[in-house]
């Protein structure tokens, strides 16, 4: 067990020995219990069973993305959160019947991408510690798909702010030697990342062609790698129209109005010199 696993633990005995020992709290089986996460949108939320006078701790098995911890907060109090766990306590036990979320993403980003929970309280019994699980990447299991993103998601994951999503058109370019021509492109940028959507032609008379890596490179400065997204998979063959994406963390850039961007495959690389990338809205830092 690590450190801050420990100290989490260590912070809800300490809290439990030091409450009042009430009548429901004298009442109420303590438990602890191992839950796994919904693998996907339509599975029910796992229910963890809270009470007022004694906190539940979630210990999670990778770390989590703080910022984007969710839960109404004028009915549940967030005692701790730390790089693997959470400890939650209701303000009041919650009436029967009524059930509230409390959910966060883990850092990592795979699938399932976020732990959720559906808080209740039972008479009986309350759970003072919760061992979260995670199904394992790529399991035969159906149900586990990746969970189809949502508007509020690039707010809580801190991709958009109030700064928004700033976009610049790029011009076409072509590239007859490379057997490349590209028809349209288009720069966007949000809070900390860069993305350049790229539509191309690989001409007829080359080769099928996978982009496999990027990198965009400023006048000055070292080049920067960056992210390769295609919406089709498989080759590009002679003659087809492709589409690619490349993003990229706004800090490891140079400050550099305009990029070059090479997109490196098998046997070509596609290069869209004059790069020119959107600045962010008035105010902002980046």
């Amino acid at each position: 067990m690590n450190q801050p696993v420990r100290l989490a633990l260590a912070f809800v005995l300490a809290w439990g020995a030091a409450g009042p020992a009430g009548a429901a709290q004298a009442e109420r089986g303590k438990r602890e219990r191992a839950l796994s996460v919904a693998a996907s949108p339509s599975e029910p939320l796992p229910v963890v069973r809270v009470a007022h006078d004694t906190p539940t701790l979630f210990l999670f098995p990778a770390p989590i993305n703080r910022k984007t911890l969710t839960f109404d907060e004028t009915r549940i109090r967030v005692l701790d959160a730390g790089e693997r766990s959470i400890i939650v306590q209701p303000v009041a036990d919650l009436p029967e019947g009524e059930r509230y979320e409390v959910g966060v993403f883990f850092a990592d980003g795979r699938a399932p991408a976020r732990a959720a929970f559906v808080l209740v309280t039972d008479p009986a019994e309350v759970d003072i510690r919760i061992d979260v699980q995670r199904p394992e990447q790529g399991a035969a299991c159906p149900t586990d798909v990746v969970r189809e993103p949502k508007p509020e998601d690039f707010v809580l994951l801190g991709l958009v702010d109030q700064e928004g999503v700033t976009v610049t058109p790029i011009k076409g370019h072509e590239d007859p030697e490379r057997g490349f021509s590209v028809s349209r492109a288009s720069a966007y940028r949000g809070s900390g990342w860069v993305l350049v959507d790229v539509k191309f032609v690989n001409q007829s008379g080359g080769s099928p062609w996978t982009p496999r890596d990027a990198m965009l490179t400023g006048r000055a400065g070292l080049p920067v790698r960056a992210r390769v997204v295609t919406v089709e998979t498989g080759s590009f063959q002679p003659g087809s129209v492709g589409r690619v994406l490349v993003a990229a963390d706004v800090e490891q850039l140079s400050a550099n109005p305009v990029f070059t961007l090479e997109i490196l495959g098998n046997g070509r690389t596609l290069v869209l010199p004059n790069v020119r990338l959107p600045k962010r809205g008035p105010g902002s830092s980046q």
